[in-house]
């Protein structure tokens, strides 16, 4: 073959090289790795088939999670969808399940994620705003409504309080007569990924990492169908990583959470099989792809020579994902569908179990009806018209793609090996590591752009002047009025002694090991709020202040 290669240089490459030289002295991937000329059977000359791909359902899974993956089952089609009030929110679900949206997918306001009642001063402004202002139980029974939760899956993108909207969902059922062990979904439920890349937090790091475990080992025991945790390279990737940080940093994390729950005694493989991953998909297709095919062994080895799993179902990396909302522009929003199509393909390519596509105009406002649709017809064109779901991971063997896979899977497990040398996830995040190598990656990649290497089509070349878009969707400012009334109302007609005794119920555990989950669930189901919950466990735990940390 190096004979061949040689004399196609020579008679065929250098002569056109002549011609018309290449477009650039190097090509590299958003990653930084080299992309070649070529890729021939010589870049896999050490390739071993069993090793590296195995077969789809088997270890190392490289090739998928299921033996059949879509011919059997196509991925979840999970909208990611809420803003205003729970009604409007409700409304928009129910739209999106009539158009064939296949389980939720519920997005919180700030004041929510960050343990704050709509009514808090720090609220003013934000309620329901990036997503639905969720207080109390009687919120979340509105949001749930006319929603059958034994046949739905939830997904709920919620960290710092978790535990609560996790509690809430439980009540809802409780009240419906249906049975936890029924109930299928998960809770994001991640809380290391804010202390790296977006910030909503509010324990320090050793409590926050207790809620976490408390939540993992109450769903192994009670809700045996639901995910406790989506570890999330998503949000690391928003925050300007490149492709192999994000799945370093989501695998380190990964195996923070498990060290987390062996530590109370849990065996490994009465757990792992029910932790989940939520990744990014980008717009470097082949390097997206061979992404999603480097963390799925990369977990698989990790979970098997690290932890020791023996069920098959604890080595496997299942993962949602939602296309990239950080390259979403403003400017000439229709492209965006042409970006979120790509990024989908890839994601599906790569052997997504769920996904979310974003839509037209969410860099400019939260998505209207139309563009929310045409977000979803997205995926069922790819799913029902382009045949990419009729074959299992049909880039296998493809010569870059393998290549591309490796590299990815070495340059995040290096990250891995500094990552253990700093004495682990926690200590690395309290000395700022990972938060200091997404901010360089960023600068880079910013720095591309505004130097005009790196085009983005829309911004920074091929520009426009065009009409700007105004069918977009507005949060009505007055809604934080009625949500305020609500709340008052709801405080006046509880029974506030039987709060105050299952909010010091609570404080008490926290001062415990005991599982924290059986006193949130029973604080909810006495109508505390989310809030009065959140500020509980401050009281015990404190707050984490970041400067302190680094």
């Amino acid at each position: 073959m190096s004979e061949e290669r040689d004399e196609w240089r020579e008679n065929l490459l250098e002569p056109a090289l002549e011609r018309t030289p290449e477009r650039a002295d190097s090509f590299e991937t958003s990653s930084g790795i080299a992309v070649e000329r070529l890729y021939t059977p010589e870049d896999l000359a050490h390739f071993d088939y069993e090793r590296e791909l195995g077969y789809p359902g088997q270890f190392p899974f490289t090739r998928g999670v299921q033996p059949t993956m879509y011919r059997g089952r196509l991925w979840t089609m999970r909208q990611y969808a809420g803003y205003g009030t729970a009604e409007e929110s409700n409304r928009r679900y129910k739209y999106l399940l009539a158009q064939g949206q296949t389980g939720l997918s519920v997005a919180f306001d700030l004041p929510t994620q960050m343990g704050y009642d709509s009514d808090h001063q720090a609220a003013e402004g934000e309620v329901g705003k990036v997503g639905v202002a969720i207080s109390s139980l009687p919120d979340m029974e509105l949001l749930l409504a006319d929603i059958p939760l034994d046949k739905v899956s939830a997904s709920m993108t919620i960290n710092s309080t978790a535990s609560i909207l996790l509690a809430f969902y439980i009540a809802v059922a409780r009240k419906r007569g249906i049975e936890e062990g029924s109930l299928s979904g998960t809770v994001q439920n991640d809380i290391l990924k804010e202390y790296i890349a977006r910030g909503t937090y509010i324990y320090p790091t050793a409590y926050s990492m207790r809620i976490v475990g408390d939540i993992i080992t109450y769903c192994a025991e009670k809700l045996p169908r639901w995910n406790p945790i989506s570890i999330s390279g998503y949000h690391i990737r928003e925050a300007g990583s490149t492709a192999v940080q994000e799945v370093a940093f989501t695998i380190a994390n990964g195996i923070a959470y498990v060290e987390e729950v062996l530590r109370r005694g849990v065996p490994v493989d009465s757990f792992a099989s029910r932790l989940a991953f939520f990744f990014n998909a980008h717009s470097d297709f082949f390097e997206e792809i061979a992404k999603f095919r480097a963390a799925r062994r990369l977990w698989a080895r990790t979970m098997q020579e690290r932890f020791g799993a023996n069920n098959s179902q604890s080595m496997m990396l299942r993962f949602h994902t939602q296309t990239a909302g950080s390259s979403l522009t403003a400017q000439q929003p229709d492209n965006n569908v042409v970006r979120v199509a790509i990024q989908a393909l890839s994601a599906v390519l790569g052997g997504t179990q769920s996904l979310h596509t974003n839509s037209l105009d969410e860099a400019l406002a939260l998505p209207s009806q139309r563009a929310a649709t045409i977000a979803l017809r997205t995926q069922q064109i790819i799913a029902y018209e382009t045949g990419v779901a009729s074959t299992i991971d049909p880039l296998a063997g493809s010569y870059y793609v393998e290549s591309l896979t490796n590299q990815i899977e070495a340059g995040a497990s290096d990250y891995l090996r500094r990552i253990d040398e700093m004495g682990g996830t926690l200590a690395a995040i309290d000395n700022g590591f990972q938060q200091h190598e997404i901010e360089e990656a960023s600068f880079n990649w910013q720095s591309d752009v505004d130097s005009g290497e790196r085009l983005i089509v829309g911004v920074n070349s091929f520009q426009s002047n065009e009409a700007p878009h105004t069918d977009l969707l507005k949060v009505n400012p007055a809604l934080q009025l009625g949500q305020v009334a609500r709340l008052r109302e709801l405080r006046h007609l509880r029974d506030y002694a039987q709060v105050e005794l299952a909010l010091e119920r609570l404080r008490n555990a926290a001062t415990t090991d005991d599982n924290l989950m059986p006193s949130i669930i029973e604080a909810v189901e006495k109508l505390a709020t989310l809030g009065e919950i959140s500020d509980a466990l401050r009281q015990v735990f404190g707050t984490y202040d970041e400067r302190q940390a680094i």
